[in-house]
């Protein structure tokens, strides 16, 4: 039996089938940009776009008919600030969206940032997506975290070092701890490995 890639898993815990992942709702095949193998995204916009070429509506039209298969009762709603696409996806069972530690989640915002370079050429565009709050739950308990950890440097002066994280996470805490008087961030190791030291300023 054929192996299936990480994106078919994802599909499959939706509830989606291989054929209806590759009709109406557009996956690409290509990675993501900053993926090995990846291609630069085209700057030049894509010929007659559904969306008119616009970035919000590049994602809430790929979400939209994601969603459609895995529950007619969840909705999106998408906005654009700074460099980014925020979209969020509600309803009773949003949850089922989530996966196991965010992966599912994950994945499905790594395909709409796919799309949204695809189809429109914003390649400098960012995609955060949400879930029924997990993502701002989530982002909160990093805070609190490393507000505890500042606190812990602040009083005893020497560094601490945190497991291992995804960028995004590394990225939460080191913008909550940009301001703080009396403490630094800094990024160390290589690719898994790769974590956090909040060290004495």
């Amino acid at each position: 039996m054929e192996k299936k890639t990480n994106l078919d898993d994802y599909l499959a815990d939706l509830g989606i089938s291989e054929e209806e992942g590759n009709s109406p709702v557009r996956i690409p095949a290509t990675p993501a940009a900053g993926l090995p193998g990846a291609p630069v995204a085209p700057r030049s916009e894509p010929e007659t776009p559904p969306h008119g070429g616009d970035p919000v509506a590049a994602v809430k039209t790929f979400l939209e008919g994601l969603i459609r298969r895995v529950d007619a009762q969840l909705s999106v709603s998408c906005r654009l600030r700074d460099d980014t696409v925020h979209a969020e996806i509600t309803g009773p069972h949003a949850s089922k969206l989530i996966g196991r530690e965010g992966r599912t989640l994950a994945a499905v915002e790594l395909i709409a940032y796919t799309v949204l370079a695809k189809e429109t050429g914003r390649a400098d565009l960012r995609v955060h997506l949400d879930a029924a709050g997990y993502r701002r739950r989530h982002e909160e308990r990093l805070i609190g975290m490393a507000e505890r950890l500042a606190a812990q440097v602040l009083k005893t002066g020497e560094s601490v070092a945190l497991d291992p994280m995804p960028a995004a996470d590394r990225r939460i805490i080191h913008i909550a701890l940009r301001e703080m008087p009396g403490v630094a961030t800094e990024s160390v190791g290589e690719r898994d490995s790769r974590h956090i030291i909040v060290k004495p300023a």
